[in-house]
């Protein structure tokens, strides 16, 4: 069994901003903010959010590529994996959006090596659309990809798993987790149910605390 793996959120703990939010300000004005509103309400679910989002660009694919590396990604990621695999350890990038832009910005800031847990998705009819299989082990109909059963299997790989995340659909799968960092509405959901965790702003702050921590 491995030693350890620090499993993280992409938008809005790694990314400094939600690609979608991004795609709504640029391209969707009022009619993204009224899907927004209904997804908040739990009128839609996250995927049928994402993908009215995703598919509704109208952008060539020069272009879209563009805005993915105009995102600004957490300045100490870098290393902070270096940290994490110097002491033998694995990162693991967990995501409800898509490998599309994820894979794109890593590229981008010469990020290598990462295994990626999302959904697949590619770019036609000027937008990104999800190509999810519903036979696939990870399969949710809410989010595309249940984070809760990677990180299940996850456990049966590593003795020690630790996680970062923002926002509910990591709530879940954190509780699996020895250790928990959060940031965003994620915080807010952990003080309402008396979770123990880590309030953190960056990975330099997670940095820190593992050091401060001996791991």
């Amino acid at each position: 069994m491995n030693k350890f793996v620090f499993i993280s959120d992409f938008d809005g703990t790694i990314s400094n901003k939600d690609f979608y939010m991004h795609v709504i300000e640029k391209y969707l004005k009022e009619e993204g903010e009224r899907q927004y509103a209904r997804w908040r309400n739990e009128e839609i679910l996250d995927i049928e959010f994402l993908s009215y989002v995703f598919t509704n660009i109208d952008a060539d694919e020069e272009q879209i590529y563009k805005d993915i590396i105009s995102l600004e990604i957490d300045p100490d990621l870098e290393e902070f994996i270096k940290y994490i695999k110097g002491l033998g350890g694995e990162f693991v990038i967990l995501s409800a959006g898509s490998t599309y832009y994820i894979d794109i910005l890593l590229e981008h800031w010469s990020i290598e090596g990462i295994k990626i847990y999302s959904n697949n998705a590619v770019y036609k009819n000027r937008g990104i659309h999800y190509d999810i299989d519903p036979t696939n082990e990870f399969y949710s109909e809410r989010y595309g990809i249940d984070k809760k059963k990677v990180v299940e299997k996850l456990k049966e790989e590593y003795e020690t798993l630790y996680y970062a995340g923002d926002s509910m659909p990591d709530f879940e799968a954190s509780l699996l987790c020895e250790k928990r960092f959060a940031k965003g509405r994620l915080i807010d959901i952990y003080k309402e149910k008396n979770i123990e965790h880590y309030a953190v702003e960056s990975f330099k702050e997670i940095l820190d605390i593992l050091k401060k921590e001996g791991i």
